[in-house]
Formats: C-alpha cells, sequence, structure tokens
C-alpha cells in the first residue's frame, strides 16, 4: 500500500513512520506539513492511503478532504477523541490517538488492505469485457462492430488471435493472455493454450482421453478441454 503521512508535528511523523518499519506492505511515498503541500502531494503521488492529522494550521483535516477530486483512503491520526464520530461521517477506515499503539495500526492497516482489495476487484471487473459489450474489430481493410455474445471462440496462432463469429474468422493481434484478462470469467472460459470459448455456445460434452473434456459448440466447433482446465470446467458446470 502505497501511503503519504500529512502532520503538521515533524516529531510525529517521525514516530509513525518508524512504527510502520514493522508492516512490510506500506510503502511511505511522501509527506506533507499542512493541508496545501498534501493536496499538491496526493495529486502528483496518487497514494491509496492517507495517513492524516486533523489540526493543521489553516486548513484542517477535514477541509482538505473536502477539496480533493479523488480521495484515497484515510486513517485519521490526533491526539483528541471528540473528532471520531466526524471522521467517520468521512468515510474514514479508522481513528487513531496519539501516541499511536502498534496493535491498533496493525488493525487499521489491515482494514486498509481488506477496504483496498475489494476496490481493485471492483475496478477489474469493471474493465472486464462481458456478453452485453460490443468492440470494434479490423482485420486488413475489413472492420466489424461485434457483439461479444456472437463470438464462440478466441483462438490463438502465433502472435495473433483469431476470433469465430457468424461465419467470420478475423485476426487480431493480441495475446490469447491479453484475451483472457479483458473477458468475464462467469461468461468465458480458458479451454486449452490455444482457445477461450464463450460458455453460452456449449451444446454438448463428452468425456475424452486421460481426463480430459471435449466441447461441442453451436457452430460446429469441437474443442478438447484440457486436464488441469477439465477440472475447473467440471466445477464451473456442475451443481
Amino acid at each position: 500500500m502505497k501511503a503519504i503521512i500529512v502532520d503538521d508535528s515533524k516529531l510525529a511523523r517521525q514516530e509513525l513512520k518508524h512504527l510502520l518499519k514493522s508492516f512490510n506492505d506500506v510503502q511511505i511515498i511522501g509527506e506533507a506539513e499542512n493541508a496545501e503541500e498534501a493536496e499538491l502531494l496526493i495529486a502528483e503521488k496518487k497514494p491509496a492511503l492517507v495517513f492524516l492529522d486533523i489540526q493543521m494550521p489553516d486548513k484542517d483535516g477535514f477541509e482538505l478532504l473536502e477539496v480533493l477530486e479523488e480521495v484515497p483512503e484515510v486513517i485519521f491520526i490526533t491526539a483528541y477523541d471528540e473528532y471520531a464520530m466526524k471522521a467517520f461521517d468521512h468515510n474514514a477506515l479508522d481513528y487513531l490517538q496519539k501516541p499511536i499503539k502498534e496493535d491498533r495500526l496493525a488493525l487499521a492497516l489491515e482494514r486498509a488492505a481488506q477496504k483496498l482489495k475489494v476496490r481493485l476487484n471492483e475496478s477489474t471487473k469493471s474493465q472486464q469485457l462481458g456478453l452485453h459489450n460490443q468492440v470494434f474489430v479490423k482485420d486488413g481493410e475489413q472492420c466489424w462492430f461485434v457483439t461479444l455474445a456472437d463470438i464462440s471462440v478466441f483462438e490463438i496462432l502465433g502472435s495473433y488471435t483469431r476470433i469465430y463469429f457468424k461465419e467470420q474468422k478475423p485476426m487480431i493481434p493480441r495475446s490469447l493472455n491479453y484475451m483472457e484478462s479483458r473477458l468475464d470469467p462467469e461468461a468465458f472460459f480458458r479451454a486449452n493454450r490455444q482457445q477461450i470459448i464463450n460458455l453460452k455456445f456449449v451444446e454438448r460434452i463428452e468425456p475424452w482421453f486421460s481426463g480430459t473434456l471435449k466441447v461441442y459448440l453451436k457452430g460446429g466447433e469441437e474443442i478438447e478441454v484440457s486436464r488441469r482446465q477439465s477440472i475447473k470446467f467440471r466445477e464451473i458446470m456442475s451443481f
């Protein structure tokens, strides 16, 4: 977790940095002593987490958050307990009182890690393409605007991927690993090293050699699922 410390006390910043040395999953990428410095630092560094003092000259920690375009996860650091309710009104992850105890800091960092993991998963999911999405495909002078629901198979050929849809088989300069990272795993399945199939096209399945499976698609394609992927395929397609 990349983090910055915002506190008008240099001693407080040093003490917190010393405590954080015990946590390998936190990287301090900057520090600021007032809200103005912090605003610029956050815009430049884009930290995932901010340790934020509340009482500072000019603007306090709450006023800083109100002017940020993108607000990181926040752990408030303060010598007083009267701001706790207001801190959580600002969606703070945690509220630590000085002097900071290591066990409370550990708990706050655990919450931060969990929250950031959820945020990352949501971001990844939002970037994935599902059956309803449309994509632009260009092969030479020919172009298509294809709904992913119409694509039955993605097949690797050298450094290109061939796309099968409606009797068309264009090739695009993308690896199959890249295609797999962009496709919704609930709709598309990596059958083997060479092919990804659209699960909506599966017509029937037969046991094949050495624990593998053969999948017959509605378009007539026959796909052999590798032994390792056959285990995963059975789990996905079974109750």
